[in-house]
């Protein structure tokens, strides 16, 4: 079979298998999400993929099909930029800004302090403290894209659900800064030298291109979509500028001993916020950009299912580590935001369950775990395979909390509920009477 069926046939396997799970997920009350995650491991290289069927760990790998999964991101983003309208904003603006710091750091201290006391319990070298460090900071990463298909399965509405959000976005900005200057001082203990332009200059300066890039990308959007007047053509306008800014932000490069990168995830987070605030027709744009894309959120989520790694389970080292750093995390994560949600007054349904909702972790802790690797030695080995084990975990329980909790906390309404099909039915009948 030539290489243009097997990507074809993979695609079409992939998407079969995941709504096909999603249809047995329902049923036992489980996330979309979950169930393509799922539907990813089973077609995946470990399991099905061994078989010619699926993703395999030669031809046909899952890092083949990045491209479908950074673009996805780029959609993930761009929908959760229409979350930070200046309306919105001026309610819970400053809460949003000082749980999403707070929270990320509080985690950060933990998962070290964590760490660094199992480092001295374990055996000599088992767990070295620039590892520990590092995998701190990989710790304040919050998978956006599974709470954002938890939102939208369950159309969750309330005060949590307004605060999540614009939270798990400002996690990204947090984390990115905290990694690099994590990553620093590792480095530092491991060769006895300081950098700061690595540790804090490139970080900041990455975060502020980010939104720089996305403000301006958000801009032209504006300008362009005014003139198109069909549905059609201006849904395709978003669709352009989402991969045009995607694909500026994989440009790196050096400007006088300064590493110019840019975050993906931050500037299209930042087109869509530019674009929901001066355009009058943002939410109607953005209802059928989320259509669009609903197949390919489905891929995303089934090839990221194929990544989860399950040889990490075949040492025991890395379970026993990556068991103590779930438990921190997850220790870090609820009484971060649970701590800074009551010091900026929230309503108490947030102090209660909004930690819980910050679980889920994938993409941008797989990006800094890869990262990693650039430090050498087992070091990095070993903070790529904890953090390949704590996303096969967080993946696949996380979206189920996050639902447990928006439910908990009256933002998922489950009663009522009829399905599409169902729902034409109705509006036939009515029609014929």
């Amino acid at each position: 079979m030539n290489s243009t069926a097997t990507i074809f046939l993979t695609l079409s396997i992939a998407l079969l298998s995941g709504l096909l799970l999603s249809r047995l997920a329902k049923k036992v009350q489980l996330p979309a999400v979950t169930a393509y995650l799922v539907a990813g491991v089973l077609i995946g290289p470990f399991l099905l993929g061994n078989l010619g069927i699926g993703f395999n760990h030669t031809d046909n790998s899952p890092e083949k099909y990045s491209l479908l999964c950074d673009l996805a991101l780029g959609f993930i983003a761009f929908a959760i930029g229409n979350e930070f309208r200046l309306a919105q904003l001026k309610q819970i603006g400053k809460k949003a800004t000082v749980i999403g710091i707070f929270q990320a750091v509080f985690t950060t201290v933990v998962v070290d302090a964590g760490l660094i006391a199992l480092s001295f319990i374990l055996p000599e070298g088992m767990l070295p403290v620039p590892a520990a460090i590092i995998l701190g900071a990989v710790a304040t990463a919050t998978a956006p894209a599974a709470t954002l298909m938890v939102v939208r399965q369950y159309k969750a509405k309330g005060k949590v659900t307004d605060i999540l959000l614009p939270v798990v976005a400002l996690d990204d900005a947090v984390g990115l800064v905290v990694f690099a200057i994590s990553f620093g001082i590792a480095g530092a203990i491991n060769t006895g030298t300081v950098d700061p332009v690595s540790m804090i200059v490139n970080p900041i300066i990455e975060v502020v291109l980010s939104i720089a890039l996305g403000a301006l990308m958000g801009l032209l959007f504006t300008v362009c979509e005014r003139f198109f007047h069909s549905r059609s053509k201006r849904m395709a306008v978003s669709v352009t500028f989402v991969m045009l800014t995607v694909a500026i932000s994989t440009l790196k490069f050096d400007v006088f001993g300064v590493h110019i990168a840019f975050s993906s995830l931050l500037a299209c987070m930042m087109l869509g916020t530019v674009f929901c605030n001066i355009c009058d027709f943002s939410e109607e744009l953005m209802e059928r950009a989320d259509r669009w894309t609903a197949p390919l959120l489905i891929l995303f989520f089934v090839i990221s299912g194929a990544e989860l790694n399950l040889s990490v389970f075949s040492n025991w080292i890395f379970v026993v580590i990556g068991a103590a750093y779930i438990a921190f995390r997850t220790v870090g994560k609820y009484f971060g935001a649970r701590i800074s949600a009551k010091m900026t007054h929230c309503d108490d349904t947030i102090v209660k369950y909004l930690g819980i909702t910050l679980l889920p972790q994938a993409g941008v802790a797989l990006g800094m775990a890869s990262q990693a690797l650039t430090f050498g030695g087992e070091t990095g080995v070993l903070v790529q395979s904890i953090t390949l084990f704590a996303v096969l975990i967080y993946e696949l329980v996380g979206p189920y909390l996050t639902k447990v909790a928006l439910i908990k906390s009256g933002d998922i309404q489950l009663e009522g509920k009829i399905s599409a099909r169902e729902e034409h039915k109705k509006k036939l009948e009515a029609a014929k009477k």
